[in-house]
């Protein structure tokens, strides 16, 4: 159909979770405790790192990077979707719609570097333990950090400017709860293929190549595992990075679920059960697995919670 005889689409229908609207005040309050539970935690294991000497290390450093990440993320797509929950659905602006797919991407990139960068430095504390401190060196982490977050919104900033090139006309709902890709390029009336295109030759690089070198590193990282005589000296070692390999299993899971899978006839309501715990469980969990499993953390939790108590008594 020629484009010329199409209305111009300026804004989108976000249905959001139009189908379950009997149950909107239940799923608005639910979703909005694990949100601000979500953020409570990352911001506390930032305040953790920050204000304790003893978790001054490149782990959580990297750590610190990791819940920054999930704050932008998390902040970024609860606030309008518990919006959309009370409305029963909404319409946002095409302008508007592309930018929040961009605020979404930055953030996703970035973790997925940072997840290599964080195998890194457990590769590096495992496998090269007498060079790990002028390896991983303060300048090291923060060149590395900087290289995540600046590959994170060149590469997200590329895919945006083609996103923004694209005309939309006819049908203009969208069947989710956000602004992603796959429903931008079926909404679209012009040429998808450069969008495409670019969206593969970054995921390539800044998703498929982090998820390879995370993969590589455990691989060396358990071969020096079980070089370890002893039983104890081995599940302690291990115990080291089972809470980062717990976050990579759980993020690259629920990234394939949704991204790599093909889809399949109904799964809209699939994927937005993946997508809820991509937006929500995982923000959630990752601050918790590592509060959970790392005893530095659980002690400065104490120690924080103990100087309070006395702060107040006084």
């Amino acid at each position: 159909m020629d484009e010329r005889n199409q209305t111009a689409v300026t804004e989108f229908l976000l249905l959001g979770f139009g189908n379950l609207h009997n149950l909107r005040i239940l799923l608005f309050i639910l979703f909005l405790i694990i949100h601000v539970m979500a953020l409570s935690a990352n911001v506390l294991v930032i305040v953790l790192v920050v204000l304790n000497p003893s978790l001054h290390s490149p782990m959580y450093f990297f750590l610190c990077q990791l819940s920054l990440s999930e704050i932008l993320f998390t902040s970024n797509i609860v606030p309008n979707m518990l919006w959309l929950i009370l409305a029963g659905g909404g319409k946002i602006s095409v302008a508007r719609c592309i930018l929040q797919f961009y605020l979404l991407s930055v953030p996703s990139v970035s973790q997925c570097l940072l997840l290599a960068a964080m195998s890194l430095d457990r590769h590096v504390a495992i496998c090269r333990p007498l060079h790990y401190a002028i390896i991983m060196t303060f300048t090291h982490q923060l060149q590395l950090v900087t290289f995540c977050w600046l590959v994170g919104f060149t590469c997200s900033l590329v895919v945006y400017i083609f996103l923004d090139k694209l005309q939309f006309c006819g049908l203009n709902v969208i069947n989710h709860f956000f602004c992603d890709i796959a429903p931008l390029l079926r909404l679209s009336c012009s040429d998808t293929s450069p969008v495409e295109l670019a969206a593969a030759m970054v995921s390539f690089p800044v998703i498929l190549s982090p998820f390879a070198f995370i993969v590589v590193t455990y691989i060396s990282i358990l071969h020096t595992i079980l070089k370890i005589p002893s039983t104890s000296g081995r599940q302690k070692t291990f115990s080291t990075c089972s809470s980062h390999l717990s976050i990579v299993c759980m993020y690259y899971g629920t990234l394939s679920c949704i991204y790599i899978v093909p889809p399949r006839e109904n799964s809209v309501n699939t994927n937005k059960g993946l997508s809820l715990l991509y937006t929500l469980g995982t923000p959630l969990f990752n601050p918790l697995i590592y509060s959970v499993r790392s005893q530095d953390i659980r002690s400065a939790i104490y120690k924080s919670a103990k100087t309070l108590m006395q702060w107040r008594a006084i």
